[in-house]
This record gives C-alpha cells, sequence and structure tokens, in this order.
C-alpha cells in the first residue's frame, strides 16, 4: 500500500535558483515525518493532511494584509480548516474556537471519504527562514523545520499569544526537532 503524502509542497521564492535550493535542502529530510511527529506529540493519530507554500516576503505580506490587516511580512501564517482546536491542553494555550457562519454552511470544506483530515494551510517567508537562522545562529533547515512544527501546531488548535501558549508550542517544537535529530 502506498503511503499518503501528509504536506501538499509549493515553493515560491520568486528566484529559481533558491526555489531549487530550497527543493535540495528538504529533499535531505522527511517533513512528512516532522509533521506527524509534532501531531503525535499533542496526541493527534488519525491521518492528515496539509498545504505548505514558501514564498518569498512580498508573497506572505500581501497575505498578512489580506487576512490579518498587518502589511509587513511575517515569519509564518496558519489556516487552519478545523473549527475548534482539535488538541486537549489548557484554553489559556489554544485559539478560541471559530463562531459557525451560517453564510458559509454551504461551501464549508469536507474532508474527502478516506477519513484524512485537511488541516488546512501554512504559508512561510523564505527571505524570514534565512534571517531568523543566521540571527540564531542555526541552519536554514532548522528554522524551516521549527516554523513548520509550528504552523501544525497553530493549524490543530494552539496559540501564542498568550505566555502560556507560547511557552507550550516553543516546548513542543524543540522536543519534535530534538526527537528526530535536528540541533540549533
Amino acid at each position: 500500500m502506498e503511503e499518503l503524502s501528509v504536506i501538499e509542497l509549493y515553493i515560491s521564492t520568486g528566484d529559481d535558483q533558491e526555489n531549487t535550493a530550497v527543493e535540495q535542502m528538504l529533499a535531505s529530510v522527511n517533513i512528512d515525518d516532522i509533521v506527524v511527529r509534532t501531531l503525535q506529540t499533542v496526541g493527534i493519530t488519525q491521518q492528515v493532511m496539509l498545504t505548505l507554500l514558501i514564498t518569498d516576503n512580498d508573497g506572505i505580506r500581501d497575505m498578512n494584509k489580506q487576512y490579518r490587516n498587518i502589511s509587513k511580512p511575517t515569519d509564518v501564517l496558519s489556516f487552519p480548516l478545523v473549527e475548534k482546536p482539535l488538541v486537549e491542553a489548557p484554553a489559556d494555550q489554544l485559539w478560541p474556537p471559530q463562531e459557525p457562519d451560517e453564510t458559509a454552511s454551504a461551501s464549508a470544506f469536507v474532508s474527502p471519504p478516506s477519513d484524512v483530515l485537511n488541516l488546512g494551510d501554512i504559508v512561510m517567508s523564505w527571505p524570514a527562514i534565512v534571517g531568523q537562522a543566521k540571527e540564531a545562529g542555526h541552519s536554514s533547515l532548522y528554522e524551516l523545520l521549527y516554523l513548520l512544527c509550528h504552523g501544525v501546531l497553530h493549524l490543530v488548535g494552539y496559540d501564542d499569544q498568550t505566555e502560556a501558549g507560547y511557552q507550550a508550542m516553543v516546548s513542543i517544537q524543540e522536543r519534535v526537532l530534538r526527537d528526530v535529530g535536528q540541533k540549533a
């Protein structure tokens, strides 16, 4: 039986050489495993999928402006498709459940019948990854995987708007990367 890929990956940094470099870097690790381990660490074992877009600062700034009304680039954005957190954690670590939108019910996303849950989308800025990695003194690969864990945690319900949520997320991210042998 063919194993289902967890991540649908798109790389669009605006530079073909950079796109190739990112693809080659990601070929050195199993990013699906990072997602699965992140989910297992927080108690989620069902089959999932998500979309990951690695883009440039202009692309992520446009999305940040459109969806968060913040007209500046950021490192990672997450767009969950679930209406309430999937994880069990204290309320001060989670985003609040979304209010049902009566007008959206007809067009609400439905997971395919294969029992694979589509968690949503993660968008990352390649320039932010490179800059933050340099500033922190670790590799761009480590930073990308760290932000991937971060994005997955947001998709399943974690929020870092409180100190408790931030600390919980950082702890989980570091544990997952340590468990897979990634060192800062």
